[in-house]
């Protein structure tokens, strides 16, 4: 495709796109994207399971995440793992458990980046 003036380079362009590509495939999952929207007010959705550390610093821990939404452990690591690759969740190793929260600041550079290429 060729540059249009005022845009950024190509290869800015294409990185860009491939960014949100690995951002939509992530959230175009029901269950990842649900994950996604739990994780945005953790006391609300996680307050009847008892905190293994902090949810505001370290985020809710992947056990809490498989009972809530009712799939397996193995399944919801591969989505967690997914949600990580493409930045979207920052996980924390407390003890043996792995804790995961919204990378908010990320999240804020994906809505400026739909905001400029979409």
């Amino acid at each position: 495709m060729a540059e249009t003036a005022g845009s950024g380079s190509d290869a800015d362009s294409d990185s860009d796109s491939s960014d949100l590509i690995d951002v939509f495939k992530a959230l175009g999952n029901p269950a990842r994207l649900q994950i996604m929207q739990w994780l945005k007010n953790p006391e609300t959705h996680f307050g009847e399971y008892e905190p293994i550390a902090d949810r505001q610093s370290v985020g809710v821990c992947v056990t809490h995440i498989q009972a809530k939404s009712g799939l397996a452990q193995s399944t919801v690591s591969s989505y967690m793992s997914t949600l990580e690759r493409a930045g979207l969740v920052h996980p924390t190793r407390v003890g043996k458990w792995t804790h995961y929260r919204r990378d908010e600041k990320r999240l804020a550079q994906v809505a400026r980046a739909i905001d400029t290429t979409l």
